[in-house]
């Protein structure tokens, strides 16, 4: 009887079980054909709204004054802002004036301004970029705020639109935070930065003298890695720092003949880390007396310091082969000269 029981209880578990698997994969599948109908309905929008836009937006790109523009409602307008932005990154110049007219007489700006405040992740970043590219100072506080926020991407993003809206400003309020962040790839910022020098390297030089000591390298790194440089004159102290990575790290910007002399002191450091970026450094900035002093390191103890400092004599571009020939036969060991045969055999192979 019990046992009977039993089975006629799991009977019944198995239909509402496969009954409720049933009603769900139909679920799925409704909400499947919705998704797709959902995603035509959109291609549908986009494509008339490319099309009823695309001629005046066109106009406005090649500096036709008075357009005529098309009606704009309320619910198209995320996909005009995707339109225009797309349009917007792929020209330059004057053309993106336009668009920023045509944007402005819409109020895109405003609407980007609400986006930002109150969308959702997807509609904040266009928003970020819209307002990058309409160069709008009104929405200062809030990309001020997106910059200093945890997501890496709309962070960065900010930062390129407080570039974009007044690069001096942008680098006063945000350079101590640069030198600090190690989220923001380095492509990335080298791309921001590069119409923005003049206004960036002096701040973040300022930011540098006030970092501490644990993040000075890293700071140094990035200057590096975005083609930045200091003064000669903080360089220097920078040169004689007691900390060896933070020497390694100025040497990588000691590109200056000013700090030759404190480049030399360097190849004789203790840490042949440095013996390495002091050897590559001179092998950029070096002259004739430098011959002598790349030759001694091609004994060095460390491997390293062997190969970069037969790379750097290799590279100098007032070394003849004649040249080269003599000092191989002045006394070189044959590590030494297995070293410049290495280097040599790479050179000829890339």
């Amino acid at each position: 009887m019990d046992s009977r029981l039993h089975s006629d209880l799991y009977l019944l578990a198995a239909f509402w079980t496969g009954v409720g698997a049933l009603l769900l994969t139909l679920l799925i599948a409704v909400q499947i054909v919705y998704l797709r109908l959902a995603a035509r309905r959109l291609k549908r929008r986009e494509q008339a709204l490319t099309a009823r836009w695309r001629p005046a937006l066109n106009a406005a790109i090649v500096g036709v004054s008075e357009i005529s523009l098309p009606g704009l409602r309320s619910a198209e307008r995320m996909l005009f802002l995707k339109l225009w932005v797309h349009l917007h990154q792929s020209v330059r110049g004057e053309a993106s004036g336009g668009l920023n007219e045509v944007a402005y007489r819409l109020g895109c700006d405003a609407y980007a301004r609400r986006l930002l405040r109150k969308g959702n992740r997807a509609q904040r970043l266009l928003a970020i970029l819209a307002l990058g590219h309409l160069r709008d100072a009104a929405a200062w506080g809030d990309l001020l705020g997106v910059v200093h926020g945890r997501d890496s991407a709309a962070s960065v993003h900010a930062l390129w639109a407080l570039v974009q809206a007044d690069a001096g400003r942008a680098a006063r309020e945000v350079a101590p935070m640069l030198l600090q962040r190690e989220d923001w790839a380095m492509s990335q910022l080298a791309n921001i930065l590069k119409d923005a020098r003049a206004e960036w390297e002096p701040v973040l030089a300022e930011a540098v003298a006030g970092t501490d000591q644990a993040q000075l390298p890293h700071a140094l790194r990035l200057l590096s890695a975005l083609r930045l440089s200091l003064p000669a004159q903080q360089l220097r102290g920078l040169l004689n720092h007691p900390v060896a990575e933070v020497v390694s790290c100025a040497l990588r910007l000691a590109a200056t003949p000013d700090l030759l002399d404190e480049v030399r002191r360097q190849l004789g450091h203790g840490d042949w880390r440095v013996r390495v970026q002091a050897v590559r450094t001179l092998g950029q900035l070096g002259d004739h007396s430098d011959v002598e002093r790349l030759r001694r390191l091609l004994g060095d103890q460390q491997w390293w310091v062997r190969y970069r400092a037969a790379q750097a004599l290799l590279g100098l571009p007032f070394l003849t082969p004649d040249d080269l020939a003599a000092l191989q036969q002045d006394g070189m060991d044959r590590y030494a000269l297995d070293m410049l045969k290495q280097v040599r055999a790479e050179q000829e192979a890339a």
